[in-house]
């Protein structure tokens, strides 16, 4: 029996899924509606359950046997492990009805903040309940919030809500709390006027580690969305790997116009990589690696590597270079695994701990070489040097998988066996 009566849509996104042994699952991402051109409460069709994979599959409401506090219990652990595609006569909750525009009796301009679902006596669950929050005028936007019978939304039913243009502030905190790749991966499964919505309300940074993390043709098509001012400020908050990726699928007016537009010292590391072809070192590598100088100590290292914005990979090694040291003007002299790092003395200085004897990739090595290359030495990065010693930049083991894995992996997660 289900242990409450009343589940906001909110409050269930995110809440992890359990089979009747405890076995986990998942994680509901958002509930799925039936349609109703009519003025009556909608449907609940079932839930919208993200996968560890981050395979997307639809699960159906009598499948649910518990929704407590702080998870939900299905009555089998066996579940359909087909990709959730949306079906015309669906409605995303959480996805495309939070933030619509609706009118109260009184009058009164509102945003819809919630909606709650409540059991029928036929074992059904209906969508009976929205939390509204009135507009009280452009200066004072938050007015209070009203919890209301569906029946009382005036002149709307759940297709005109779906239609209307929304803001995305209450989907954009239920983002909060997911990783960039998965925050992609929702986006992916909305439609495109609400994926439009989202970027729109997202900062510049949360944004472009969204687009990092979308399919390419995702990407491309949110790109020529947004205006070319707010295209190239996204640019430039990427990672200079991925913005040169994305560029180089541009026409190449397109991509000349955006390069003009970022500012000259975001540009130029991505200008350097745009000049090899995305399949070899020069074109997989980061030109933003963790570099110092050989007198820096074993102690300034281990801090730079605490950095929160590396990757895991990028922060497994550091590469010692003569000053200067930025990209590609260092010196190559060697590199530092952070296993030996954790095992000398704070004040040691790095030069003496180097690896001197790791070879090194050259930027003109193809993606086949490059694999090898991770596979030979159990790696997770690799130095990128020219034929005059200077270090390019650093290849990760993501980017090599990235470019293994098939086109679409990005949408369709992992399969089972």
């Amino acid at each position: 029996m289900v242990a409450v009566n009343r589940v906001f849509a909110a409050q269930l996104a995110g809440l992890p899924v359990f089979g009747p042994d405890g076995e986990s699952i998942g994680k509901v991402r958002d509930l799925v509606v039936g349609l109703r051109v009519d003025r009556q409460p909608p449907r609940v069709l079932g839930l919208l359950l993200e996968l560890a994979t981050r395979r997307r599959i639809f699960v159906p409401m009598l499948r649910v046997t518990s929704i407590e506090p702080n998870a939900v219990t299905l009555a089998t652990g066996t579940v359909n492990l087909r990709q959730f595609h949306q079906r015309a006569n669906e409605v995303l909750v959480v996805g495309e009805l939070l933030d619509a525009p609706l009118a109260l009796a009184s009058g009164a301009a509102a945003v819809l903040v919630d909606a709650a679902m409540e059991p029928s006596r036929t074992r059904d669950w209906r969508m009976t309940r929205v939390a509204v929050r009135e507009r009280t005028g452009r200066l004072a936007r938050r007015g209070p919030v009203q919890v209301l019978r569906w029946e009382e939304l005036t002149g709307l039913s759940v297709t005109e809500l779906a239609g209307q243009p929304q803001g995305a502030q209450h989907l954009v905190a239920v983002f909060e709390a997911m990783r960039a790749a998965d925050v992609a991966l929702a986006l992916h499964a909305l439609p495109a006027k609400r994926r439009y919505e989202v970027a729109e309300a997202l900062d510049d940074e949360r944004l472009a580690d969204v687009i990092e993390e979308m399919a390419e043709e995702d990407q491309k098509d949110l790109l020529a969305y947004l205006d070319d001012e707010r295209a190239a400020d996204i640019l430039e908050a990427m990672n200079p790997d991925d913005a040169a990726d994305l560029l180089a699928e541009l026409p190449e007016r397109e991509k000349d116009r955006l390069l003009e537009l970022m500012e000259p010292a975001e540009s130029a590391p991505v200008r350097r990589l745009l000049e090899y072809s995305y399949d070899t070192a020069g074109g997989l590598m980061t030109p933003e690696p963790v570099v110092l100088a050989p007198d820096a100590t074993v102690a300034e290292a281990l801090a730079h590597v605490r950095n929160p914005d590396l990757t895991p990979a990028l922060a497994s090694m550091v590469f010692v270079c003569r000053p200067p040291t930025a990209t590609p003007t260092g010196r190559y002299l060697g590199c530092v695994h952070i296993q030996r790092l954790l095992r000398e003395p704070p004040s040691d200085l790095v030069a003496g701990v180097l690896d001197t004897d790791l070879t090194t990739l050259s930027p003109t090595a193809s993606l086949g070489e490059v694999t090898r290359y991770f596979a030979a030495y159990n790696l997770v990065c690799g130095p990128v040097v020219d034929e005059t010693d200077h270090l390019l930049g650093a290849v990760t083991v993501d980017d090599v998988l990235d470019h293994l894995l098939p086109d679409n992996w990005r949408e369709t997660g992992l399969t089972h066996a």
